[in-house]
């Protein structure tokens, strides 16, 4: 892929998570009062690793998953104008995929939908293709992350495009065959999706792999920078799991911190090693 098309993909990347920020702020300001009764139903608490060591700890509420969606799209625009404004013309094989990760946490905001429909009437189904959206989301992040540690173990960089077209389908794929439940939704406001363990391991399988390329990348180029993007790559799915499954004031802040911290490791050390090249 070229300079220049990767460039316009990050470009477009941000007109998106800008309009999405909008989006969620303009909702937000109508839906919040609905938002304790778009709970009302709920009884399930949501799922991740580390959301499992506080849910006898802290309480759910109904409003942390507004600032977490705002917080998220935020992030995400802030941080892809940051990428393409130090990456415009450096091209590493390894940072449109972190950019791509970047980006797919904007679809993280259609989960204001079920709280809005408390306010508007729109159809049921409606609820079930954001759903869809959200799964297609979160999974094209993670198997870009795994793209990104393959490119840096050494696969060429010229079959970009062929295998971004693999992603795509890969999770639109698991997006549209996952079984949804339309009237179950955990308290994050995401539908019950099937398959949790199965997904669960395929997750914490992408990322152990991930690591491992970072890892095996650090030792072949004979390069410490790569030892660090290991460790800011499993920031990224350590604070991401934080994030997405946050409902109490507990988590919000430091899974974003991690997050955070995690995009500028790898981005700041990606940039160091390709500086002079």
């Amino acid at each position: 892929m070229t300079l220049s098309a990767r460039n316009t993909f990050f470009k477009g990347g941000i007109v998106f998570s800008a309009l999405s920020l909008g989006f969620v702020v303009l909702s937000g300001y109508f839906a919040y009062p609905a938002f304790p009764g778009a709970t009302a139903p709920d009884a399930l608490r949501s799922g991740g690793i580390f959301q499992k060591f506080i849910t006898n700890i802290a309480e759910p509420s109904a409003y942390v998953p507004f600032w977490v969606m705002l917080g998220i799209v935020a992030y995400s625009l802030i941080s892809i104008v940051l990428i393409y404004y130090f990456f415009e013309k450096t091209q590493p094989p390894e940072i449109l995929f972190i950019g791509l990760f970047v980006i797919s946490m904007t679809f993280e905001f259609v989960r204001i939908i079920i709280p809005l429909r408390g306010v508007f009437v729109f159809p049921g189904m409606l609820i079930v293709v954001s759903s869809r959206l959200l799964l297609f989301g979160r999974y094209f992040g993670l198997f870009s992350l795994f793209a990104a540690g393959v490119y840096a173990a050494g696969l060429d960089a010229q079959r970009q495009q062929s295998l971004l077209i693999m992603l795509l389908i890969s999770a639109m794929l698991i997006a549209l065959n996952v079984p949804i439940d339309n009237q179950v939704w955990d308290s994050t406001f995401m539908l019950w999706k099937g398959y949790g363990f199965m997904f669960t391991v395929i997750e914490t399988g992408i990322m152990v792999v991930t690591i491992i390329s970072f890892l095996v990348a650090a030792y072949t180029r004979s390069s410490r920078s790569y030892i660090l993007i290991a460790i800011g790559i499993l920031l990224l799915f350590i604070g991401r799991d934080i994030l997405i499954n946050s409902d109490t004031w507990i988590t919000p802040i430091p899974g974003l911190t991690i997050l955070a911290a995690g995009t500028w490791f790898v981005c700041s050390r990606l940039h160091l090693e390709y500086l002079w090249l």
